[in-house]
């Protein structure tokens, strides 16, 4: 342990105020635990970091060299963890969890659960294939990861079994769950901060996602206030969901999309990903590749560009729902379905006393390496993540250093500072007001000037340099006194709009709890997992198809290449509908296709006869109109 963080828990452990101040904070945490719920077939639930740590050994990788082993497994505690250690620019610190197992191991390790009686609550089907819910292009790009799967460094599916056997050891040894928890006092909220720690994810080989790693950190908040009385009150919740943040993440109180036993909320974790989500389901997650990302934002830009046209014709409703998938992203399915194990209060498996994530946690604040396998993931989806406080580059993460900023609520004071916030902006824009009308007059008496004595240059001949010269700066002074009071209208607007919002807030009608959503995150709509088993075979097989019947068309007839791949993807497209019972929309499209090529051919074929033919009908037109004009 650092000197610093070494004082900081004996500080800590010999003041009363200070252990008071830390046993409220637990309580509190305690208050307002979530409940988590798994899908069938979760192989990992939270634990106490202990038992992980003394099956792990910690490694330091530095550039150009061999990893080198810097405490062996069963010598790792998190007091040797939190030791510093220097090093050199590109260096990573590292835990190794667990060896791989070999052949004979991995066969025994199937052989012994596959014919064991399981728990239903151990079996996990996977339903309606993700490749069914999307089209040739995403399905192309997942073919082209799944192959690229072979050249990266990667954790392999092996090292799942083994993670899941220690798992039972350490479990059968310590069987607590627990988080750790961390309370921070912000602009007047209170921000109740729960992570969670996994010995392992096994998205990928468990659940058919995007990655495996060792080690995962997942993470809630939820934002309370204090009430005159003192009562501290819930208004916010935001769930971790991979690497996003911001708007999108938070949830008000009183959104019924948040699922609450009395005051816990219940969190719907991701299988394998431990990712968190409000609502049970199955949602489609995507993956960015570094190479295709300037593909990506060419089409969200345009889809945001869309967006922007329409959003004045949308409800709120219908813009959250806006499909934000992108064919240039691999599609991937994230299960959150509840239907498996369930942590926390009122679930078969409660809460063990958590953790306070404060100064006297040094391995929290001093290590920044992973915390897990570095396995040299160039997409760094299968390196171990950092701690809860570091990003695995070792800086800090938002979440830690601005729990407001990252979902968005630093622009959304505490309701019991409402009036006094509106107060302030009112006074703030009575004095913009007062400036701007000061501004006006004054612009407006030069404005007159300028124009008088424009008006006296008439006739004058030898002025006519100097009376060009007033009229740039009439037209430059109009232009801005015309800003400055549209300004002036729309902070005379504004002012009134938030005197509207005081007294909406003073009578507790705090509007629409999801106005704040940009795009909401739900899970896949029941119809779209109803796909029956061809539809779900032949997406599965079609991108294979394509790759073979291309070869077949290389190989046996070159010469009408261009004719055949129209031919064959004619007949997917055609499968395709007929799957999704689209052939009617399809006929429409081919025949408006049709219609427009037909149109492009008359016109090239006889584009100066239809020229000519255009210009005598505009002509005989306009002298019809004008002799009609004249004839009145």
């Amino acid at each position: 342990m650092s000197a610093p963080a070494a004082q900081a828990a004996q500080s800590v452990a010999g003041d009363p105020a200070a252990q008071t101040a830390r046993e409220a904070d637990l309580a509190l945490l305690r208050r307002f635990e979530p409940v988590v719920r798994y899908t069938r077939g979760e192989q990992f639930l939270p634990i106490a970091i202990d038992g992980y740590l003394r099956e792990s050994s910690l490694w330091r990788q530095s550039p150009e060299e061999e990893a080198e082993q810097l405490v062996p497994e069963g010598e790792l505690t998190a007091t040797r963890l939190a030791e510093p250690r220097r090093a050199d620019f590109g260096t990573v610190h590292f835990l190794k969890f667990i060896e791989p197992l070999n052949i004979a191991e991995l066969a025994a390790y199937t052989v012994q659960h596959g014919l064991g009686k399981k728990d239903p609550n151990d079996v996990f089907q996977a339903g309606g294939g993700r490749l069914a819910r999307v089209g040739y292009g995403s399905r192309f790009v997942a073919a082209l990861f799944s192959i690229g799967l072979l050249a990266r460094g990667r954790v392999p599916g092996d090292t799942a079994a083994a993670a899941a056997e220690a798992y039972q050891r350490m479990i059968a040894e310590d069987p607590r769950h627990i988080y750790y928890g961390r309370v921070v006092r912000q602009d007047g909220w209170i921000a109740l901060q729960y992570w969670f720690f996994y010995a392992f994810n096994n998205w990928r080989s468990g659940f058919f996602g995007v990655n495996d790693h060792e080690a995962d950190w997942e993470m809630i908040y939820l934002y309370l206030s204090q009430a005159p009385d003192g009562t501290l009150n819930p208004h916010w919740a935001a769930y971790a969901s991979h690497d996003f943040s911001g708007d999108d993440l938070r949830r008000r109180w009183d959104d019924p999309e948040i699922e609450k036993v009395g005051e816990h909320p219940v969190i719907y974790a991701g299988a394998g990903s431990h990712s968190s989500y409000y609502e049970r389901g199955e949602y489609l997650a995507e993956l960015e590749l570094p190479f295709l990302s300037p593909l990506v934002r060419l089409v969200d830009d345009l889809e945001a560009f869309g967006r922007r046209l329409a959003r004045e014709h949308l409800s709120p409703g219908q813009r959250e729902s806006g499909s934000s998938f992108n064919i240039f992203r691999i599609p991937f399915v994230d299960y959150a379905r509840g239907d498996g194990h369930s942590v926390g209060p009122g679930a078969e498996r409660p809460w063990s006393e958590p953790v306070l994530l404060d100064e006297s946690q040094a391995w929290a604040l001093e290590y920044r390496g992973l915390w897990g396998l570095y396995a040299h993931d160039p997409i760094a989806g299968e390196n171990a993540p950092a701690g809860p406080v570091y990003n695995q580059d070792g800086t800090m993460r938002r979440s830690w250093y601005d729990p407001l900023g990252w979902a968005g609520l630093d622009k959304v004071p505490p309701p019991e500072q409402d009036q006094a916030r509106i107060a302030e902006q009112l006074e703030l824009i009575a004095a913009r007001r007062a400036e701007l009308e000061q501004s006006i007059e004054s612009k407006g008496r030069e404005l007159t000037g300028l124009g008088l004595e424009a008006q006296a240059m008439i006739g004058e001949a030898h002025l006519a340099k100097l009376h060009a010269a007033h009229q740039e700066k009439i037209t430059a002074l109009s232009r801005e006194l015309n800003r400055l009071r549209a300004e002036l209208a729309g902070d005379l607007a504004l002012a009134e709009a938030l005197q509207r919002h005081a007294a909406e807030s003073q009578a507790g009608r705090l509007g629409s709890p999801r106005a704040h959503i940009h795009r909401a995150t739900h899970p896949a709509p029941a119809a779209d997992l109803r796909l029956n088993r061809v539809a779900q075979f032949w997406a599965a097989i079609s991108i294979g198809l394509v790759m073979v019947g291309f070869v077949a068309l290389v190989i046996f007839a070159r010469s009408f290449l261009l004719f055949g791949l129209v031919g064959l993807l004619s007949v997917l497209i055609f499968v395709e509908a007929s799957f999704r019972r689209q052939l009617a929309s399809l006929v429409d499209s081919l025949t408006i296709a049709l219609a427009i090529v037909a149109t492009a051919v008359l016109v090239f074929q006889f584009f100066w006869p239809i020229v000519v033919a255009a210009v005598i009908l505009a002509g005989g037109y306009i002298m019809w109109e004008n002799l009609h004009e004249l004839g009145h």
